[in-house]
């Protein structure tokens, strides 16, 4: 059984909020949170959001479509690198009959 969640305070903005939080998803936690931090201040300071509610909407979307992508990238990994693997291992087979064959010892 793992541990309840506990308070944890963190501050996003200038302002602090107070979320339960596992102890061992604390550190990925802060880590979140100082993300939040930076993206949102990031916008506030380009100046073209105004409003903490806006600013935090144009940060979701774009961390949104930042996993997105993320999600697409490892999914397309996942697809090739069998693939790729299944080849290179073809690709060794092959040397290394040849290899035999011919008797020989280097390429």
């Amino acid at each position: 059984m793992s541990p309840p969640a506990e308070p944890v305070r963190v501050n996003i903005l200038g302002k602090e909020y107070q979320v339960a939080c596992p102890p061992e998803e604390r550190a990925d936690l802060y880590a979140s949170a100082n993300l939040l931090d930076e993206r949102m201040r990031s916008v506030r300071d380009g100046g073209r959001v105004v409003g903490a509610d806006r600013i935090a909407v144009m940060v979701a979307l774009n961390l949104a479509h930042e996993m997105l992508v993320c999600s697409r990238n490892l999914e397309r990994l996942q697809v090739r690198t069998p693939e790729r693997l299944s080849a290179l291992a073809d690709a060794v087979e092959k040397k290394l009959r040849e290899t035999a064959r011919d008797g020989t010892n280097g390429p």
